[in-house]
């Protein structure tokens, strides 16, 4: 092993960069904060949820089944949207005994 001896003006310098590096990569691995970006989801993930074909999914939007935003070619929907999709065609069965 190597022992390196350093004057006490760069090591101090040194740790305030290494410092700065730690920092800039704790803001990296940070989880993202929620701008409200966590409520839209993306086409194949409606799908997922509704267990439909993409091409259901477009008939949907087309005949305003289902409302949703296009950024270019991106398209997204409001989870509450889906969530009001499934609510409006929930069915009760009653049940005699």
């Amino acid at each position: 092993m190597e022992i390196v001896c350093i004057d006490k003006q760069t090591f101090d310098e040194l740790r305030v960069r290494f410092g700065k590096l730690e920092e800039k990569v704790m803001g990296m691995c940070r989880p993202v904060e929620d701008l409200g970006l966590k409520k839209w989801l993306d086409n194949q993930e409606v799908c997922e949820i509704l267990r439909i074909s993409k091409k259901t999914l477009q008939v949907y939007r087309d005949k305003g089944i289902l409302p949703y935003s296009r950024i270019k070619h991106k398209i997204f929907f409001k989870t509450e949207d889906v969530h009001k999709l499934l609510e409006s065609n929930y069915y009760h069965l009653k049940r005699e005994l």
